[in-house]
């Protein structure tokens, strides 16, 4: 019997998203089920972790299996699905601040260690859940319910951050262009490794600056034009460098596509494998076997 072929509306659930209209998120949830669909995954074989914030609610919107859990700790829950069953794919959907501010300590050792997981990051440049105060990528002089006469802080680079900390996928998209964006999505996703992409997704109820018309004639596919050497990291670099020169120069682009892939690094999966079958692991899990090994070794 021929299996159908699901269709992005077979990953969506029941639950009707509550974003604000306009939300560059209902973007994203387009581009995860239709990249989900593109590459046959079947719903079952999908678990979605987010922390708290309005991209955090992307999983509830989701058929596939989801957790929503505590602020900042989903890449932390999202290892754990993982190491528990490796056939699983792993997605973790949350923002700019819940990775970059309160959960900003998990990013480097998923990526050093490179688990086999797409980090999404739906960057509005604003926290939206708890009405309109600065996040880590928010612009200089941005203002907020908490920074009335504009934000004095120096904002961070998503990109240069996951590069150096060594993510072996690192992309940015636009949830502007449907198209770009769910390319950038279904090759994360294939990416055997740690992924990461930084999706620019404006709040149209609190920032007023970064908005869709403002993104509209920015974005430059790096790609296209020309950066075809993606496991060159010093390139990579570069170009990331110049992800925020928008912020302070009007003329400036805003640098979207691959920016790194290596395929070469095995995933923390595949090591733990590899020790698993150096030392003969057994899947018996009583604790008995491991207290008359420990006398073994005491004696």
């Amino acid at each position: 019997m021929q299996e159908l072929e699901l269709q992005p509306a077979d990953y969506r659930s029941d639950i009707e998203p509550t974003w604000c209209a306009g939300c560059g998120d209902f973007g994203v949830i387009s581009a995860i089920t239709k990249a989900l669909s593109e590459l046959k995954i079947k719903p079952e074989n999908v678990v979605s972790v987010s922390g708290i914030g309005c991209s955090s609610r992307l999983p509830l919107f989701l058929k596939n299996y989801s957790m929503h859990v505590l602020h900042g700790r989903a890449i932390p829950t999202a290892i754990g699905v993982k190491l528990a069953n490796p056939e699983l794919t792993i997605l973790v959907e949350a923002g700019d601040g819940d990775l970059f501010s309160i959960g900003s300590g998990h990013n480097p050792h998923a990526a050093r260690r490179n688990i086999d997981m797409t980090v999404m990051c739906m960057d509005n440049q604003v926290y939206g859940l708890t009405k309109n105060q600065i996040s880590p990528t928010s612009r200089e002089g941005l203002f907020g319910s908490l920074t009335p006469f504009g934000s004095i802080d120096t904002p961070i680079n998503p990109i240069s951050y996951m590069l150096t900390f060594g993510a072996t996928f690192v992309a940015q998209t636009y949830a502007g262009n449907l198209k770009h964006m769910s390319d950038i999505v279904k090759k994360a996703i294939a990416h055997k490794g740690f992924s990461f992409v930084n999706i620019i997704s404006p709040c149209p109820t609190f920032n007023k600056v970064d908005t869709f018309k403002y993104y509209k004639d920015k974005t430059i596919d790096i790609n296209e034009q020309g950066h075809a050497e993606l496991n060159n990291l010093q390139k990579a670099l570069e170009l990331a460098s110049k992800d925020l020169e928008h912020y302070y120069t009007e003329s400036a682009k805003v640098p979207i596509g691959i920016f790194y892939e290596d395929t070469a690094k095995p995933t923390y999966e595949e090591k733990m494998k590899m020790v698993k079958a150096k030392y003969n692991a057994s899947k018996d899990t009583n604790p008995q076997v491991f207290i008359d090994e420990c006398k073994v070794v005491s004696v």
